[in-house]
């Protein structure tokens, strides 16, 4: 029997416009307790790059960046079973009760999905028509072989959201 992993809580506020969503933490974020914590996951590069700001390793001062532009972010996993940190491992998985979080929060302008995992499972969650938008994202996951560059200009679409 393989340990039974769970997601962080979100980190959002009522300033929040954006929510980006992942899958569940891989083994080095659970290690760290921290989001996108492998060194090779671009989420942090390209979130520093999208706002033009200093990149940083200090955990509270990327999540006082993500405070600053009004960007949400949590899994649509709550918990599953997984080998390694693979997605393509997860199985038995309880999804996040993400239509709560979004009702809790109706500042939220659209959704974000890192990766194709976290958009098919939220898919499934809330409806193809559900009422707001939701984007599937070149997953910044070292796995996910596509350059920087494409990530980075294929995230640039929270952009237009933050008006």
């Amino acid at each position: 029997m393989q340990n039974r992993i769970s997601s962080f809580p979100p980190i959002i506020d009522d300033k929040s416009e954006i929510l980006i969503l992942g899958s569940i933490p891989g083994v080095k974020s659970l290690e760290k307790q921290q989001y996108y914590a492998h060194p090779q996951n671009k989420f942090w590069t390209i979130i520093f790059e999208l706002f033009n700001e200093k990149f940083t390793e200090d955990y509270s001062e990327r999540l006082n960046i993500l405070k600053k532009h009004h960007i949400a972010v949590w899994d649509v996993i709550d918990s599953c079973e997984r080998k390694g940190s693979l997605d393509s491992e997860i199985k038995n998985e309880e999804a996040n009760r993400i239509a709560e979080l979004l009702e809790e929060h109706p500042n939220i302008k659209a959704i974000f999905c890192n990766g194709g995992k976290s958009y098919k499972n939220l898919q499934k969650l809330l409806g193809k028509s559900f009422r707001l938008l939701i984007f599937q994202l070149p997953s910044t996951s070292p796995l996910h072989t596509v350059s920087f560059e494409k990530k980075l200009e294929a995230w640039k679409k929270i952009l237009a959201f933050l008006i």
